[in-house]
């Protein structure tokens, strides 16, 4: 009996279930998701505009396309020339309301990203949460009438606020276009809704790094954009590891100095780890990596099970690597143990904007920001 052969055919008889059980409430949410659009459009539903200019970061797909990075990029560029707050919802945050960040709180009161976001930018600019963006701008703008420039994180979808720049991500390696609304797929938003005037500029992000100008090129024809539609690709860039935990004279300070019998234990509660995933594969050690859901909340069992797969697998020399969002987290735990801190690293990531006809992202941006409306 050909057990293979029975196994794609009862994979292919799984998928073609699924997609008739998914399809329908595809539909169901395309309509739902129209609906609430059209509201806005006709003005059913009010859309709200500040005299502070607002930037929106944001994408039409489910899970990871890079928005954090790309918000740090433009803060570390901008934010000497405007007083800059960023803007989340806090995304599964224990707090209510609007919290504005300082350096008592944690990722479980303001959410993994605006943590991390404060603490890299700690002093040059104000983070705070708030699941209405209105109410969260008011508050921003009442505590600090200087605010001269707001960054709505993920925020395509928060129609309340009309932002005077709308950027959108998408991840180079899940196109939208080969994609299908939720849950038959990961888009949020139909693709089209990119082309009705509502996105001024689009980042496709996560580029690989021996992407050609002809895939470039191709990619930006299935997007179809209008002309006045700025179009950007960019990448992302891994830094050398840095402690989890302050330590003095850490001893990883690079990765390419490890060899085949070193090993790495990743560990990664991100919603995409495989670009995490292969960027630890090229240095060649042993490797092993432990997946988790995204914003996953590590427990002492977590711990206990980590520490034990290092101890079991074979390495000369053993670290842990861990993302730059997983860090945070981990700093912030309880459960962590105080002895084994000087064994555990984090890979901090950059955006990388490509030189794609010769378009520089920024500038682009401080043009749209200071265009006067009409």
């Amino acid at each position: 009996m050909d057990f293979d052969n029975i196994k794609r055919i009862s994979r292919r008889v799984l998928l073609g279930t699924e997609k008739v059980l998914l399809t329908p409430l595809s539909w169901g949410y395309g309509a739902g998701v129209w609906m609430r659009n059209k509201a806005f459009d006709t003005g059913i539903l009010k859309e709200e505009s500040f005299e502070v200019p607002v930037v929106s970061i944001g994408n039409i797909t489910v899970g990871g396309t890079g928005k954090t990075p790309h918000v740090e990029y433009i803060v570390s560029r901008l934010g000497r020339r405007y007083n800059i707050a960023v803007l989340s919802r806090g995304y599964k945050r224990r707090t209510k309301g609007f919290v504005l960040a300082n350096d008592n709180l944690t990722p479980v009161d303001l959410g993994d990203e605006p943590y991390q976001i404060y603490h890299k930018f700690r002093g040059l600019i104000d983070v705070a949460v708030c699941e209405n963006r209105r109410k969260g701008i008011e508050a921003l703008l009442k505590i600090n009438p200087d605010i001269d420039l707001i960054i709505l994180d993920d925020a395509f979808q928060h129609r309340y606020v009309k932002p005077k720049v709308n950027v959108v991500m998408i991840d180079y390696n899940r196109p939208p276009f080969e994609d299908k609304l939720m849950p038959l797929g990961q888009l949020r938003e139909p693709p089209h809704r990119i082309l009705k005037g509502e996105c001024d500029m689009v980042v496709v992000t996560k580029c690989p790094d021996d992407v050609k100008p002809v895939d470039l090129r191709m990619f930006k024809e299935h997007l179809a954009l209008f002309k006045y539609q700025q179009l950007y690709f960019s990448k992302i860039r891994y830094g050398a590891p840095e402690p989890v935990f302050p330590i003095g004279n850490p001893e990883l300070t690079s990765l390419n100095w490890l060899d085949k019998d070193d090993l790495l234990l990743g560990i990664a509660g991100i919603a995409n780890p495989r670009p995490f995933t292969k960027y630890l594969k090229q240095f060649g050690t042993r490797l092993k990596v432990i997946h988790y859901d995204d914003h996953h909340t590590y427990t002492r069992s977590d711990f206990r099970y980590i520490f034990k797969v290092l101890k079991e697998l074979e390495g000369r020399r053993k670290y842990i690597i861990t993302t730059e969002k997983d860090a945070v987290r981990i700093l912030n735990s309880p459960y962590y143990p105080p002895t084994c801190r000087d064994q555990i690293f984090f890979i901090p990531i950059q955006a990388d904007f490509l030189n794609y006809e010769d378009r520089d992202f920024i500038y682009e941006l401080q043009t749209l920001i200071s265009a006067n409306d009409d």
